[in-house]
């Protein structure tokens, strides 16, 4: 989800935006199929979604997980920086926004790369662990409900090979995460993941301010 410009002019953003990634017809088509649903701020923004397909190119990544898909923008820009043998796993709790997400696959002609699971991430990821066992997962990248964050990354790296990489989108919330003012469930869970993975030595970690704030978690 994208929440954050950091208070950038309009000017500024106009300029930015154009020279932050390579658009396509088919990630344009679905921005503007997004902006006009009620939700539209849930979707990530282009240029983050333009480092999410680089990363997936530069890590050489071949099977990668997604929790939250909402209507498909990051599966389309991880997916489709993945070789033709890769495989995109979506994890995502409704059918209506992934209905979107699918046509958008097809579009694309990423719907043999793409699977998608519907129903609670925690048994989905589950579900893969028992199903594939452990230490096979290049990517993660965690964009869902904020309160399940802590029980996905820990599941992920189970998952997760050895220089393996979690991605965990919202990290500033807005800037709600360095307010001590703020303490609903969200913003909570969010500060205290944040501390989790800085002192985790499982992990070398890394909290880049890409749209709202992007964590990255490389397993040792």
């Amino acid at each position: 989800m994208s929440k954050s410009t950091f208070g950038l002019s309009e000017a500024f953003m106009s300029w930015y935006r154009p020279r932050a990634f390579r658009d396509t017809d088919v990630l344009r088509a679905l921005r503007e199929e997004t902006a006009a649903l009620p939700n539209a701020n849930m979707q990530i923004a282009p240029e983050q979604g333009a480092f999410l397909g680089l990363l997936v190119r530069a890590m050489g990544v071949r099977q990668a997980v997604e929790v939250g898909t909402f209507t498909g923008y990051s599966s389309l820009c991880i997916g489709g920086a993945l070789p033709a043998d890769g495989r995109l796993v979506c994890c995502d709790i409704s059918e209506e926004y992934t209905a979107v997400a699918r046509r958008y696959w097809e579009k694309a002609g990423l719907a043999d790369r793409v699977t998608l699971r519907l129903g609670p991430a925690e048994q989905s990821l589950l579900e893969l662990e028992k199903e594939q066992g452990r230490g096979w997962l290049d990517l993660l990248f965690l964009d869902a409900d904020k309160t399940g964050y802590d029980l996905y990354y820990e599941i992920g790296l189970r998952l997760l090979r050895p220089g393996g990489v979690i991605l965990v989108d919202n990290m500033f919330w807005g800037g709600d995460v360095a307010d001590p003012l703020k303490e609903d469930p969200s913003t909570l869970a969010l500060r205290a993941l944040a501390e989790k993975i800085h002192g985790d030595e499982r992990v070398e970690p890394a909290l880049l301010p890409i749209a709202d704030g992007l964590g990255m978690a490389l397993k040792r």
